[in-house]
């Protein structure tokens, strides 16, 4: 895809029993770790909190993420993505 042009993927959020989340419209990954996932969504930053948090699968092609864990909290901000998240970096 070209450098400042991007696909406007629907956005949602599929919370089950607060152990398995389902997201699209992911656009990039900014972090993760057991506690903490940093996503940037064509609706915003989303920063995931919880416990014993695990990537199940992520598809940059469609914008989907699937994750399991202890959800504590989903929260979104304005904050505009950096110059170079996780996968940019990760694939430069």
């Amino acid at each position: 895809m070209p450098e400042g042009k991007s696909l406007r993927i629907p956005h949602s959020l599929i919370l089950e029993d607060r152990r398995r989340l389902l997201v699209s419209g992911v656009q990039d990954v900014d972090c993760f770790d057991e506690q903490t996932v940093i996503l940037y969504t064509n609706m915003g930053r989303l920063v995931i909190q919880g416990r014993s948090l695990h990537v199940n699968a992520l598809n940059v092609d469609t914008g989907e993420l699937s994750m399991e864990g202890d959800f504590v909290a989903v929260s979104y901000s304005e904050e505009e993505k950096g110059r170079f998240g996780f996968l940019s970096r990760l694939f430069r």
